[in-house]
């Protein structure tokens, strides 16, 4: 599905997505990545809610967000709370949805000006 066609300057944008890839400014990511507000996506080395840790929020809090969209793959998963202390710690917000759902919320958030990191999961 197509989400966008134009991309503001110096943002990413998340212009579509399937159930095994994620396009970010135009380029194709096959696999699970963290797409912050600006500079390159990053690969996630993990392939469902289940593999997960705390090393992996961790990640995530390396790139100074204020809010993280958790896409948790095709259908909405919950991870546990206590593998996101760190960013809790920082008060740093987490919201979980499907990653179609991730990848909306996201263009609407950093359209906004936020410091959101989507940090998505895909199944190649």
């Amino acid at each position: 599905m197509k989400l966008q066609a134009d991309r503001p300057e110096g943002v990413n944008v998340i212009n579509a997505y399937t159930r095994q890839s994620v396009s970010i400014n135009g380029q194709e990511h096959l696999g699970s990545v963290l797409v912050p507000p600006s500079g390159e996506p990053v690969p996630w080395p993990v392939t469902s809610i289940a593999d997960l840790t705390e090393a992996h929020f961790e990640q995530i809090l390396q790139m100074d967000p204020e809010l993280v969209v958790l896409g948790s793959g095709p259908t909405l998963k919950f991870t546990s709370p206590a593998l996101m202390k760190a960013l809790m710690q920082k008060r740093i917000g987490v919201e979980t949805m499907d990653t179609p759902a991730a990848c909306r919320t996201y263009n609407i958030l950093v359209g906004e000006g936020r410091r959101v990191v989507a940090a998505l999961l895909v199944h190649p």
